[in-house]
């Protein structure tokens, strides 16, 4: 019989146990490309950390508040930004710039608000506009039924006016110091009404109401009066009666006459105020 103990001294010396050759050669290759890519990638770590300035509080000027964030300095939003509220430091400016256009929007309820700032318009689509003074009231509101502007007084100081497509209801239409004040309607009539009166008042000057067809003064229920120390009806026909009194001599004194149709005539002083069925004064 063989041996047991021979036997497996032969077997041990016949055989090797463990990785040689290529085998060996190609695992210390990926170790060592492991640990490249590992010190690669630590390096890499590294080197962001600092060149983005991490710290305890942030990220370089980023720092991480309980509120929010803070940005010390100019900010680079590639993106869209959405916060609940964006403001500066106290007694610092807040700036906001885009090499196309600006846009802030809201929306909340189902119901959108959003400001745009283009290179060419300035756009705000919201139910209702408002601007308000420092103590709270309001300067100026708009909304789809009114627009209402709350300022002492509204100055217009382009040369074209204001041009109104509908009515103006104000309680004072009132120009600049030195300057003219003009109510115009080019192709159609101008209406000037009001529940208690109407005060039209020129404090250093004429005031002239032209109108291409007739010009009516019409009281429903009073009076037209005309209170000044000389009125002046300029352009009136005169009616030359036919037979002139004997011893009468030429006078500057006329009298105001009224034909049955309201126009107006003169008639000499010293004959009778009537005019002849013949002439044109009535007419």
């Amino acid at each position: 019989m063989d041996d047991p103990s021979s036997a497996q001294q032969d077997w041990g010396s016949g055989s090797q146990v463990g990785i040689y050759g290529w085998r060996k050669r190609c695992l210390y290759l990926l170790i060592l490309t492991l640990l490249v890519l590992v010190v690669l990638n630590l390096a890499l770590t590294l080197w962001v950390l600092k060149v983005m300035e991490f710290n305890t509080e942030g990220m370089g000027k980023v720092r991480i508040l309980d509120g929010g964030l803070e940005i010390s300095g100019q900010s680079y939003i590639l993106g869209s930004l959405v916060a609940s509220s964006i403001r500066s430091r106290p007694n610092r400016p807040i700036q906001i710039r885009a090499s196309h256009n600006i846009s802030i929007a809201t929306n909340q309820n189902h119901a959108s608000n959003s400001i745009t700032l283009g290179n060419d318009a300035f756009e705000v689509q919201a139910s209702r506009f408002k601007v308000s003074d420092l103590q709270g009231r309001a300067l100026f509101s708009a909304d789809k039924n009114e627009v209402i502007v709350g300022a002492e007084i509204l100055r217009l100081s382009g040369p074209g006016g204001i041009v109104v497509d509908g009515s103006l209801q104000t309680p004072l239409v009132r120009a600049s110091p030195g300057s003219d004040l003009s109510l115009e309607s080019p192709t159609r009539s101008l209406q000037i009404m009001a529940p208690s009166g109407v005060s039209i008042e020129s404090r250093a000057g004429d005031i002239r109401a032209t109108s291409l067809t007739d010009f009516k003064l019409e009281s429903m229920d009073g009076a037209i009066r005309l209170e000044a120390a000389k009125v002046v009806i300029p352009g009136l026909k005169t009616a030359q009666p036919r037979t002139r009194t004997p011893g009468a001599s030429a006078s500057s004194v006329f009298q105001l006459c009224s034909c049955s149709n309201g126009k107006l005539f003169l008639a000499p002083g010293d004959g009778l105020c009537a005019a002849d069925s013949e002439s044109i004064v009535c007419r």
